[in-house]
């Protein structure tokens, strides 16, 4: 950051947990902590009414609350105020929750378990503009994304075949793709095997060249 001080409101529904956080970064003179709201629908009413007083640079926003979820109030707050920055903070990582945070706008996705500078970082990079995440959610995002592609088709491949269909599309062995998948080596080579004869193929080099002529990756 440049000198400014970045303006920061935070959404949680949960008294104890905005009280730490807005003690912590009360102790950061870069942050400014100018609001305060406990669920998604009250923070939509708030700035959209301009009842918080000024505008945040940045909204840190729990995920999972009442009346309205954070993926829900980032979808609609960024609809009317394109360049809030948004940073997601909760304690679940389910793939799909990832993926809808990261589709509604979200700038980054952290876990509650980061430490107080990885939250620091993440909200600096949220404030230029550059996602942060962990490992662990990239992960997740990358499972979410590819499990709404394997299920948008019509090839009559089943679910775990899909999956491994595209694992085998990115390169990886038989042993990667098991302890991905957290299968047996002995289960992946039959899936390979379903794939080669329902596909109507004969190699592992066939079915990547399939996969991406499907558009399932790219």
């Amino acid at each position: 950051m440049s000198g400014d001080t970045v303006k920061v409101m935070i959404v949680d529904d949960h008294d104890m947990v905005r009280m730490g956080l807005k003690t912590y970064l009360m102790l950061d003179p870069r942050f400014q902590v100018i609001a305060e709201a406990s669920d998604g629908q009250q923070v939509v009413d708030m700035l959209t009414a301009a009842e918080a007083g000024v505008m945040p640079d940045l909204i840190l926003m729990d995920l999972m609350m009442p009346v309205m979820n954070g993926a829900e109030a980032t979808k609609v707050l960024l609809g009317h105020f394109p360049n809030l920055k948004i940073v997601i903070l909760t304690s679940f990582l389910e793939d799909d929750l990832v993926v809808k945070a990261i589709e509604a706008g979200a700038v980054s996705y952290v876990l509650k378990t980061v430490s107080a500078e990885e939250l620091i970082y993440a909200l600096q990079g949220a404030y230029r503009g550059m996602p942060v995440m962990t490992g662990d959610v990239a992960q997740a995002l990358t499972r979410g994304l590819r499990q709404r592609t394997v299920q948008n088709d019509e090839s009559g491949l089943t679910e775990r075949e899909k999956e491994v269909l595209l694992l085998i599309a990115e390169g990886k062995t038989n042993k990667d793709i098991g302890e991905e998948l957290h299968i047996s080596i002995k289960t992946v080579k039959t899936h390979v095997s379903n794939l080669l004869m329902k596909c109507e193929l004969e190699d592992r080099t066939q079915l990547a060249i399939y996969a991406h002529r499907q558009g399932w990756v790219s």
